[in-house]
């Protein structure tokens, strides 16, 4: 893109796109049409972190992190990714659920008191009707008066048909609304969020404020996903990216720096609110800290892997405080 496009894009979202830094500004979000808008009804773009599995980078869910995350990074949205079956032995919320939960109200207390929105991630790929429902039934008694929050309620099926995510989704989306009948539910769509095209052609029906996901990695996912998820958003699926990065679909492997510009380019050019992967020090490329970085934030630039100093840089020139 040359200079002179780029200014004249950005001018145009300026014009067109409030940027949300504080849910005192935006408060209460909806769904009008495919965008996302604030409590006026001007087009928000949410942009942040996602927390790595809580079952296995626990030392990172405490509200310290995301005070960090927000003044240093300028996140106005951060994830809480809660691992239910997938984890280190233990940890995981099938096997020790209060725990679990602790973990989560830790980040989802610390975004309410930063003043930024939070996702209540349930970090699976496979179906667990029971569990969910219970799970979601706590969370929206407990939030539901918090216009903080996004109930994200199945990350990235991955064999299940649509028809089956269609149904489970139905039955959560059901219990959610019994206690909480405004706040924004993400809904996933089947093989790792990259079928967007079914729930395009099936959306589910009766049910506001629903935005369906989309997942890339730069390395792998390319124009063919912009292309899909293009088609999706004309036939008028509302689009949230709630987890993304530059590298490969695995997290590891190199950045591909020109294919992820292409991607932020995109997500800016239409107003598609973006959560990035993560917050976490595994040894791999998407986990954007090192093991030197503090359990409570404060982190300098040598406790940070290049995608964390690359997604750090787009966080602060994109969320203007």
């Amino acid at each position: 893109m040359t200079r002179s496009l780029k200014i004249t894009v950005a001018a145009i979202l300026i014009s067109t796109v409030s940027f949300a830094q504080a849910v005192k500004d935006h408060g209460q979000l909806n769904v009008k049409g495919t965008q996302l808008v604030d409590k006026d009804g001007k087009h928000v773009m949410l942009r942040g972190m996602s927390y790595g599995w809580h079952s296995f980078w626990p030392r990172f869910y405490n509200k310290q992190t995301v005070k960090w995350l927000k003044d240093d990074w300028n996140v106005n949205i951060v994830r809480a990714a809660m691992g239910i079956e997938t984890g280190t032995k233990g940890l995981t919320y099938k096997e020790n659920p209060t725990d679990s939960k602790a973990k989560i109200k830790a980040v989802v207390d610390g975004a309410i008191s930063e003043g930024i929105y939070v996702i209540i991630d349930w970090h699976s790929h496979n179906i667990n009707l029971e569990e969910a429902k219970l799970f979601f039934d706590e969370m929206s008694k407990t939030y539901g008066d918090k216009p903080n929050v996004i109930y994200e309620i199945f990350n990235e099926p991955d064999e299940e048909s649509w028809a089956d995510v269609k149904a489970y989704s139905e039955a959560i989306i059901k219990v959610i609304r019994k206690n909480d009948p405004d706040n924004i539910i993400l809904v996933g769509c089947p093989h790792w969020d990259q079928d967007i095209n079914l729930p395009a052609a099936d959306p589910i029906k009766g049910y506001h404020n629903l935005m369906y996901t989309v997942h890339f990695y730069a390395a792998t996912h390319k124009q063919e996903l912009r292309d899909r998820t293009d088609a999706a958003i004309k036939k008028g699926l509302p689009v949230f990216v709630s987890e993304c990065a530059g590298m490969e679909a695995t997290g590891d492997g190199p950045l591909n720096m020109a294919e992820w510009q292409k991607w932020i380019d995109w997500m800016e050019s239409r107003s598609i609110s973006w959560v990035t992967w993560s917050v976490s020090d595994k040894d791999e490329t998407c986990s954007v800290l090192k093991k030197s970085a503090s359990s409570t934030g404060k982190w300098k630039e040598s406790d940070l892997k290049e995608s964390g100093i690359k997604t750090r840089e787009y966080l602060k020139n994109l969320n203007k405080k």
